[in-house]
């Protein structure tokens, strides 16, 4: 069913104002309250916005759901998805960022310093360049094969799901660090990861997503 243009700003001022009565909504539009009678009835009929008795109007459970959808989910800040950071500090080996990407089920760690700021971050890939061929790699480093910050490409926790996805497309990643400022009164300026955000993470959200649609 297409609604007209004053159903459409009669939602419109729910969205933004709820609660908001009756006589609110027609003194906004111009209008008188009995001529905008028929449009709230047919509104709150479609589930569109809700009444309660001397309260006023709410948004309806119809957009409710409509709000939890696809559109909705990439819109959330990424601090409400982010995952818990694996990390391991530079002066662990390759061999102990391989038993922790196994047992963690990850494709990627973030390396600390002592004091828990970013350093830098690992990939299999990473792992994968510096141990075909080389039998002595697993004693090697993490701080000599990391991809050091700031090469790195990150998110903050405001940043939207679809921030996130944009990044890692564009830059071809599979996940990202979340980062925020750290506190610290010695050396430049510091950041620490708080969550990390990957592909994985992203399309669970939106079979989610469609399957509620569904």
């Amino acid at each position: 069913m297409e609604l007209s243009a004053r159903q459409l700003d009669i939602i419109g001022l729910v969205r933004k104002r709820a609660p908001i009565t009756g006589e609110q909504i027609a003194q906004i539009l111009g209008v008188t309250r009995p001529s905008i009678r028929s449009d709230l009835a047919l509104l709150v009929m479609l589930g569109v916005i809700d009444a309660k008795p001397k309260i006023g109007y709410f948004i309806g459970s119809r957009l409710l759901k409509e709000k939890s959808g696809i559109s909705d989910i990439v819109q959330r800040p990424v601090k409400e998805v982010m995952g818990i950071p694996v990390a391991l500090r530079g002066t662990a080996t390759v061999n102990d960022a391989v038993v922790t990407l196994f047992l963690e089920n990850v494709g990627s760690l973030i390396v600390v310093d002592p004091y828990g700021s970013l350093e830098g971050i690992v990939s299999r890939k990473d792992l994968l360049k510096v141990t075909l061929g080389n039998a002595q790699a697993s004693n090697i480093l993490l701080g000599m094969v990391m991809t050091r910050y700031p090469n790195i490409v990150t998110v903050s926790p405001e940043d939207t799901v679809s921030d996130a996805m944009r990044k890692m497309i564009m830059h071809e990643v599979d996940g990202l660090p979340v980062v925020q400022p750290f506190q610290s009164s010695e050396g430049p300026a510091k950041v620490e990861a708080v969550g990390r955000i990957t592909k994985t993470t992203v399309m669970k959200l939106l079979f989610d997503a469609m399957a509620n649609e569904g």
